[in-house]
């Protein structure tokens, strides 16, 4: 299923402002000459991450070292799950929720297949994962305002607490990844930090 509708109950919707503190805060860590902000609102494959790499590749072989630029992928909507750790994956289904199939099986993930992948999770093998990408500098946000909507969403329709859920969802981000109250916030901090904006939805 990847249509959401009725049933719908938040987990929790008031201001959490140690989120708020800490994500403007992370944003101090954009630097360099050449920044540029990913909008990752769709799964699309996986390019919300393969284009973070690629803007690495080709300003390398244009002779700007990774210590002079930033690329960040803001993680929201529907994109979530790529932020999360493969025990979530499984346990909500959540390839089957947002439509996203396993690279190597074709079938709807029961893993996150972008954070840390394995041969053949990517069209090319020299595309890295968010892990790698974090030790060059690159910044990964997620959506705290998706990660309410849809633990409500996915509690409803399993039969679950949507706190519980959505406790669940904050445990098993991924290291380095940086919870922000919502994605279009993040999208815009990043511009007023000299980001270039980059649509990478689908």
């Amino acid at each position: 299923m990847t249509a959401f509708s009725g049933g719908i109950v938040q987990a929790e919707t008031k201001s959490d402002t140690k989120i708020l503190n800490d994500a403007e805060e992370w944003f101090k860590g954009v630097k360099g000459t050449h920044r540029i902000v990913y909008d990752g609102s769709t799964p699309h494959d996986g390019f919300p991450i393969i284009w973070n790499w690629a803007f690495y590749l080709t300003n390398n072989q244009t002779d700007v070292p990774d210590s002079d630029m930033t690329a960040m992928t803001v993680l929201r909507h529907s994109a979530i799950p790529f932020a999360m750790n493969s025990s979530v994956w499984k346990k909500y289904k959540l390839g089957t929720v947002y439509g996203i199939n396993d690279p190597k099986t074709q079938q709807p993930s029961e893993r996150n297949p972008f954070y840390a992948p394995t041969e053949g999770d990517f069209p090319i093998p020299a595309i890295q994962g968010i892990k790698d990408l974090q030790a060059r500098g690159a910044m990964f946000c997620v959506c705290d305002l998706a990660m309410n909507f849809y633990s409500g969403v996915i509690a409803g329709q399993m039969g679950l607490e949507a706190a519980d859920v959505y406790a669940d969802f904050k445990a098993a981000v991924e290291p380095g990844i940086q919870i922000v109250p919502s994605g279009v916030w993040a999208l815009q901090r990043a511009q007023k930090h000299g980001c270039a904006y980059v649509f990478a939805g689908g």
